[in-house]
């Protein structure tokens, strides 16, 4: 018969899978914020902006980032699209 794991083993494993899951969900969200601040083209940004905020709110469902850290980005975010309309615009 098969050695079966123990629940120490088990729940390693999990936060492991977990933690990989995680890992990659967070640098897809540094990757979106790199685009949204290079990019120069107002109608891009705006799209990438509301994709971030997309994969932000996401975050919180999926319990990868606080709701806190979260709100803190949106609006770091909204500031920096704000200011590039402003210096777009004259």
């Amino acid at each position: 018969m098969a050695k079966t794991l123990s629940s120490a083993e088990k729940r390693h494993k999990q936060s492991e899978k977990r933690r990989l899951r995680n890992k990659s969900y967070k640098s897809f969200i540094k990757t979106l914020t790199k685009k949204f601040l290079k990019e120069e083209d107002a109608e891009k940004k705006k799209l990438l902006l509301s994709q971030l905020y997309e994969a932000l709110d996401k975050a919180v469902s999926k319990g990868i980032l606080h709701k806190n850290t979260v709100a803190r980005r949106k609006r770091k975010a909204a500031l920096i699209y704000n200011e590039f309309l402003k210096r777009m615009g004259g």
